[in-house]
């Protein structure tokens, strides 16, 4: 008897483990096909700051450049969609699914 709890309980736990890494590769896949023109036009802008040469331009130059990239990065993160589910949450979601 105690054997077959442990048994299912192993089967239990490997069923709940194959499909958090489904529902993690599901989560992380899932991207907004289209951008909005606004975020591209931060994106070309970031791309625009990396291929520029800095080795010319003066330090107050270079610091307005880190500066706005900052500024656009933290803007870029704000305006992120979607929610982020790391897989020791879907597998704590997934435990609590089951045992209730």
């Amino acid at each position: 008897m105690k054997k077959t709890r442990l048994y299912l309980m192993i089967m239990m736990l490997s069923l709940g483990a194959l499909t958090t890494v489904n529902a993690t590769e599901k989560i992380a896949t899932s991207t907004p096909t289209e951008i909005p023109a606004e975020v591209q036009v931060m994106l070309d802008r970031l791309e625009e700051i990396k291929e520029m040469d800095k080795s010319g331009l003066e330090r107050l130059e270079k610091k307005a450049l880190r500066k706005e990239v900052r500024a656009i990065k933290a803007e870029l993160r704000s305006t992120g969609n979607g929610i982020y589910i790391s897989a020791g949450a879907v597998i704590i979601i997934l435990l609590l699914i089951i045992l209730l």
